[in-house]
């Protein structure tokens, strides 16, 4: 089962940070890819590959231009994460049963309401504004029940030892 996160409405000159923090939460807390709409951004994808080379993977990015075809053509289930979903923990248990590969789909500007229809979940970590990063992050870490934090990254040139009072990166 693989899951992927789709970041809907890229905007290179108001969203690059935004996209790219989604694409590393996606990365280090259990996704395989992101795919990205909106504007084609070759500085996010170049960034987010450094940080694969560098860090390890498996992790790719992906820009579709058409959103709603991608999700329409997808062979699995999605999840739109909303702050006007069915709260996670009604639904996280429903979802994680689910065997077929997954898209989790995180808004970006004003979110399409053809999404909340083409998706099998419209899930909520909370009913009050927040990020969209956020809401990755906790969904991710309920889905896979915290074992995508002892995830190793193979292929990497770098890697952190963790240490109670200093910085220790080694070189693979």
């Amino acid at each position: 089962m693989e899951v992927w996160v789709l970041r809907l409405g890229h905007r290179i000159f108001r969203d690059q940070r935004v996209t790219t923090h989604c694409a590393l939460v996606a990365r280090a807390f259990g996704a395989s890819r992101i795919v990205y709409s909106g504007d084609r951004d070759k500085g996010l994808e170049e960034t987010i590959r450094k940080v694969v080379e560098k860090w390890g993977g498996p992790f790719d990015i992906v820009y579709e231009r058409q959103w709603k075809r991608f999700v329409k053509e997808w062979k699995g289930k999605v999840v739109h994460l909303t702050m006007y979903g069915l709260p996670i923990q009604e639904m996280i248990e429903e979802i994680r049963a689910c065997k077929e590969d997954l898209l989790i789909i995180v808004g970006g500007k004003k979110v399409p309401a053809e999404v909340y229809e083409l998706s099998d979940w419209n899930v909520s970590v909370t009913q009050q504004p927040h990020s969209e990063i956020s809401a990755l992050c906790l969904f991710l870490d309920r889905f896979f029940e915290g074992k995508e934090l002892e995830k190793e990254f193979k292929g990497g040139r770098l890697k952190i030892i963790p240490s109670k009072r200093e910085k220790i990166v080694v070189k693979l």
